[in-house]
């Protein structure tokens, strides 16, 4: 099973909101979320007036397939990487950037929030949460917050079945 790279909870998990909810009252955008790079929703933060946001699993995790895609282009035009990318709709624009090494931050728009204006807000954001992410990176020795889970099951079943 793939787990996020990062684990937002407690005081962490409440920094990176309320980021995302600066990002929101300074910028004018409709909804901001914190990806990991495999696609899981970290955090998320909708405008009061904005109308309800898509099924953010499926849009954290098509993004996170256009990332990618967007990286392997990079690398095909010689670039170590791309830090942000844009979609423009008729209605809606996204605008992503990159959070550190582990994670993008989401910025999903209409007309009324000026690209240059949610660009300029989502760098400050963005550096916010990298320290942010540092913080609550998940080492793949340490297991991050499922071993405790896991162990804690396994102790259970072993007491009801008699395991070893």
């Amino acid at each position: 099973m793939i787990e996020p790279a990062i684990a937002l909870y407690g005081p962490s998990y409440q920094k990176a909101l309320r980021a995302l909810e600066g990002l929101i009252e300074a910028s004018g955008i409709r909804w901001a979320m914190l990806l990991d790079r495999q696609g899981f929703v970290l955090a998320h933060k909708e405008a009061l007036w904005a109308p309800q946001p898509p099924g953010l699993d499926s849009l954290a995790t098509l993004l996170a397939g256009s990332a990618a895609a967007t990286q392997a282009l990079a690398k095909l035009l010689g670039e170590a990487r791309f830090r942000e990318f844009l979609q423009q709709g008729e209605n809606l624009s996204i605008y992503v950037q990159e959070v550190g090494e582990l994670a993008f931050l989401v910025s999903v728009f209409d007309a009324s929030a000026p690209l240059g204006r949610v660009k300029v807000h989502a760098e400050r954001v963005a550096q916010e949460l990298e320290a942010i992410t540092k913080e609550a990176k998940v080492e793949p020795t340490r297991g991050g917050i499922d071993t405790e889970y896991r162990e804690q099951a396994n102790a259970l079943l072993d007491e009801l079945f008699g395991g070893s």
